[in-house]
């Protein structure tokens, strides 16, 4: 007998049920059918690859609640408090008093779908790029007494994350408690030796969802792309900036990197410290929520009204998602849009398209040149039909444009870590601040406005006369869309 051929034949026939089972459980999940098409035709027709690729990218967490927060009873009063607002809501004068009675629908959307707690007493600055973010993120970190929780994408060694660590181990030695979540895979430069110095030093340093590639089951597609600084409860930074030097100097044959973050004072940092707590407890096991101290509940003499959405894995509805949707269909004058990477999904792409067919002014400022091939690829592939509505498009010229801001009719405006694509809605662990203050929402729109006297506005005759070769870019780029 060949036991080699019976064997071979075995492990074929394994493979095989293996596929049928995924691709049954794919279909049982109900997804967007382009997308579980899409991953029947890689399973089915790459062989091997397409079953890893799977593991690795298409499990959809979401549904199997990897990252259940079960057991975290204290978020409790989150929804006592959520359901107390939501009652407050559906009182006019709340929001008559302040003419922004328009906003209730999304207001309370977010209570529903992320327990987003409204705060109104608030100061929120607006940092433009790394010249003005980092300086000052560094003088905040400086005047820390308590506690610094810091929680992002990327730590990549260099001028910045040398400077961050000084701080940082310099505040431990007085006495400051230092806690840092960095995720694993966009913090991949950060050598061991970094990390072990910083714990010696006193640092509580954690990665998020730690990738083994000897197993068979990676969770690298699942990464925590939210950028929080919380500084003894007061003072707290949110955007789109990591750090990384190209994040302040930019990038050689490029340009600037052109980015927005946000500097926040009052009730909003505690909405901020939750996130941040939840996912401490996470990748630690250890619950602080119950601690008086993290959640102090400062208040400011400022009216600027907030919600701090968190979207991800972790939750029930792709929340950020949901609120890019009503603030886009909520638009009657206007709506501006910053993102580096443009993969919408069918339902957010509809929304803009119908936005701007119905008379609302739409645009969208995108990078010319970006940091990644194949996303910048796909995301022209929607420009034809965009042009097509009558959406006005951009290519910024001075540089990358990191940005990741929605602004609407001078009245809402959203600033955070979320691009509008499927990725961030789906896949990434995000979170976005949404403003209702009309003079930081004109002031938002004005920056978006000033970027544009460094762009180039999109034609569709130009376009429909580009390259082909471009089009068989973005064609292919496309495909990958629904697994990206």
């Amino acid at each position: 007998m060949n036991w080699s051929l019976l064997l071979s034949n075995l492990l074929i026939v394994l493979y095989l049920l293996t596929i049928v089972a995924i691709t049954f459980n794919i279909v049982l999940e109900n997804r967007n059918p382009v997308r579980t098409l899409a991953w029947i035709g890689v399973l089915v027709f790459v062989p091997f690859v397409g079953l890893l690729f799977y593991l690795y990218f298409g499990v959809n967490y979401r549904k199997v609640k990897m990252f259940s927060m079960k057991g975290l009873g204290d978020m409790k009063w989150l929804q006592y408090m959520s359901e107390d607002q939501k009652q407050h809501l559906k009182k006019t004068e709340f929001l008559e008093k302040s003419g922004m009675e328009e906003v209730r629908k999304l207001m309370t959307l977010l209570l529903n779908n992320s327990k987003a707690l409204l705060t109104g007493y608030n100061k929120v600055e607006i940092l433009n790029n790394g010249d003005e973010t980092f300086p000052a993120i560094f003088e905040a970190l400086q005047e820390a007494r308590k506690y610094i929780h810091l929680e992002y994408y990327i730590l990549e060694p260099g001028e910045l994350f040398d400077r961050l660590r000084e701080i940082l181990i310099d505040k431990v030695r007085s006495g400051v408690e230092v806690r840092i979540i960095y995720d694993d895979v966009g913090s991949w430069g950060l050598s061991k030796k970094y990390k072990t110095e910083m714990r010696e030093a006193g640092i509580q340093v954690y990665p998020f969802l730690p990738v083994r590639f000897h197993k068979v089951a990676n969770k690298a597609n699942y990464r925590n792309h939210r950028k929080i600084i919380v500084i003894d409860g007061e003072t707290a930074f949110v955007g789109g900036l990591n750090f990384a030097d190209r994040y302040l100097h930019g990038v050689p044959g490029i340009g600037v990197w052109r980015d927005t973050h946000l500097k926040v004072k009052g009730e909003a940092v505690t909405s901020l410290q939750v996130v941040f707590l939840v996912d401490w407890y996470f990748v630690r096991q250890e619950l602080l929520l119950d601690k008086r101290e993290y959640l102090p509940y400062v208040r400011v003499e400022g009216n600027v009204v907030t919600q701090v959405v968190a979207s991800g894995p972790d939750s029930d509805w792709a929340s950020i998602q949901q609120a890019y949707f009503t603030l886009i269909s909520m638009a009657r004058k206007y709506v501006f849009i910053s993102t580096p990477y443009f993969m919408p999904g069918e339902t957010t792409l509809n929304c803009i398209k119908a936005a701007a067919m119905g008379g609302v002014d739409v645009r969208i400022l995108l990078p010319h040149r970006s940091d990644s091939a194949l996303t910048h690829w796909c995301s022209r592939s929607f420009v034809e039909e965009l042009l097509e509505a009558g959406v006005r498009v951009y290519w910024y010229q001075k540089g990358i444009n990191h940005s990741k801001v929605i602004v609407v009719d001078g009245m809402v405006a959203t600033v955070g870590t979320a691009n509008v694509d499927m990725r961030s809605f789906d896949q990434n662990f995000e979170v976005n601040m949404l403003v209702y203050e009309r003079e930081f929402a004109r002031n938002i729109a004005a920056y978006f406005m000033e970027d544009l006297k460094y762009s180039v506005e999109e034609s569709i005759h130009r376009w429909k006369f580009r390259k082909k070769r471009d089009k068989v870019r973005e064609s292919v780029a496309r495909l990958f869309a629904p697994l990206l």
